[in-house]
């Protein structure tokens, strides 16, 4: 059941979105450690398991698959009883596809390990939506900021996460007799239901209840096929979906095959972990920034600028051989950053564009697109890299990236004609 509906008084706002901010803050960074603690490992298990590249990539991109699959569930639910329970179930499912995944660990069996994978995607998407809720309350000129905010809370979960992971849990889990890639599931079960129970006890009140953005339970239900007719009625809304998804296309592509690239130039374990923890401060560390940029001068620049970033750091990948590292350090962080400018923009683009009864359904549906963007690029990395190289998967996907700042490049121009065009 959801929570008595009601629009907060404006003398509650601003300490409401201040606590509303920081118990969101304190959720998503067990559940980013969760998620990306992970990624290093499940291609490399599922390598280990079949011997293919191709079920590797394919492993690894059903923890996208499974994050775009829960995206619209997860905010439909959310429309009718409020973010709390949303981000409680989530987590919550993601826990139990840790344990699965860690079962298919222990006995040596694939398809466990692809299960586990897809409903710890869940926990992706969950935490993706938690960037909504912080700008539930927000005010229209602080809108990015607020996003931006939860965005780099993430960090500190994100960047942990792989580095605990391929480190010291890979090593207790060895030193208990636990198979070597079997540590970090059990941290990512933890770390979900940690979020999970966070989110559930603090916030309180339910900050799209207290917006006043509960759908009336008498009204008819929101279809899927409305809400992606909603995205695309609108340009702004239209252009906040295609920096989303080509952002995480890029980045989901590059980053699934990564480690496969790096084990084939025999680096350690460990070293792939870094190299995916500085990938994820490229995410998140410098999320406040772009906000506070989205806020000054507007989306389409720095949209523009996150296409460019994205395409400058896949060629920095693309021409680093196995047996390198910086290039890959350089070039992950690089698209990292791009990632955040798209996803900060975009969403921001995308809140101000409905009204808060509609948000979580149009939000629900951009995250399906955004996702599923990058679930399909997951799905075809390990096919390009087998069939051609990593080399190729991340030049292509860096010239991917540049529809990005010519899109926003041309709606920049024609605003400014508008502007100064003769009454």
């Amino acid at each position: 059941m959801p929570e008595t509906e009601f629009t907060l008084p404006l003398d509650e706002h601003a300490a409401v979105q201040k606590r509303t901010i920081g118990v969101l803050m304190v959720s998503v960074i067990p559940a980013g450690m969760s998620s990306a603690g992970v990624f290093p490992v499940t291609s490399p298990l599922a390598k280990d398991l079949t011997g293919s590249e191709t079920l590797a990539g394919f492993a690894a991109a059903c923890l996208t698959v499974g994050a775009a699959v829960a995206a619209v569930p997860i905010t439909t639910y959310m429309s009718k009883v409020g973010r709390r329970p949303g981000l409680r179930i989530g987590w919550i499912v993601a826990a139990v596809g840790a344990l699965i995944a860690f079962i298919s660990s222990i006995i040596e069996f694939f398809p466990l390990l692809v299960i586990g994978a897809l409903l710890m995607g869940a926990g992706s998407a969950t935490t993706l939506t938690a960037r909504y809720a912080a700008a539930d309350l927000a005010r229209d000129d602080a809108r990015a900021r607020a996003i931006a905010i939860l965005v780099w809370a993430g960090t500190f979960g994100s960047v942990l996460g792989p580095t605990l992971a391929t480190g010291p849990v890979t090593d207790l889990g060895i030193a208990v007799g636990l198979p070597e890639r079997s540590g970090p599931y059990v941290l990512a079960m933890l770390g979900f239901v940690v979020a999970a129970v966070l989110s559930d006890r603090l916030l309180r009140p339910d900050p799209l209840v207290a917006a006043g953005g509960i759908k009336d339970r008498a009204a008819p239900k929101t279809r899927i096929a409305e809400s992606f007719a909603k995205l695309w009625s609108v340009p702004m809304a239209r252009l906040a979906v295609l920096a989303m998804a080509t952002g995480h296309a890029v980045m989901v592509g590059v980053m699934t095959m990564t480690p496969i690239h790096m084990e084939n130039g025999n680096h350690e374990v460990q070293i792939i972990g870094f190299v995916i923890s500085l990938h994820i401060v490229g995410m998140y560390a410098f999320s406040p920034v772009v906000g506070w940029f989205v806020d000054r001068a507007g989306a389409l620049p720095v949209i523009a600028t996150g296409g460019i970033l994205l395409f400058i750091g896949a060629e920095i990948a693309s021409h680093t051989d196995a047996e390198d590292r910086l290039g890959v350090f350089v070039g992950l962080f690089l698209i990292g950053l791009g990632w955040s400018c798209g996803l900060i923009s975009g969403s921001t683009l995308l809140t101000s564009a409905f009204t808060t009864e509609e948000r979580p359904t149009t939000q629900g549906a951009s995250d399906l697109i955004m996702v599923g963007s990058g679930a399909a690029a997951g799905l075809v990395s390990g096919a390009v890299v087998e069939f051609s190289s990593y080399h190729g998967l991340a030049h292509w996907a860096g010239i991917s990236a540049l529809i990005l700042p010519v899109v926003a490049g041309l709606l920049l121009i024609n605003q400014r004609r508008n502007r100064v065009a003769p009454a």
